[in-house]
């Protein structure tokens, strides 16, 4: 259910342009989006699954926050983001 280490690295390496910079805002969106996909699927299986969803809940939010904080910062870089990611805002 985790993101795997290889699809970490290559969200790593089209996030930052190739630099191990992990705390990069748009990395740090890219590897939420995710996981949360990842539980989403998951919660599709197990509708009762209370304890996942809130976790999701949580991801989610600190997703916004961060999405938040990028739109800020550098309104080009978060439309990039949200393209890339096809998040929907």
């Amino acid at each position: 259910m985790a993101v795997s280490k290889e699809q970490k690295a290559k969200r790593l390496k089209e996030f930052t342009g190739g630099s191990s910079n992990t705390g990069d805002t748009g990395y740090q969106i890219a590897v939420l989006t995710d996981e949360i996909n990842n539980l989403t699927e998951h919660l599709k299986e197990h509708k009762h699954d209370y304890h996942s969803k809130r976790g999701l809940f949580l991801m989610i939010g600190k997703r916004r926050s961060l999405l938040d904080y990028l739109k800020r910062k550098d309104v080009v870089r978060y439309r990039e983001v949200i393209e890339k990611l096809n998040i929907r805002k």
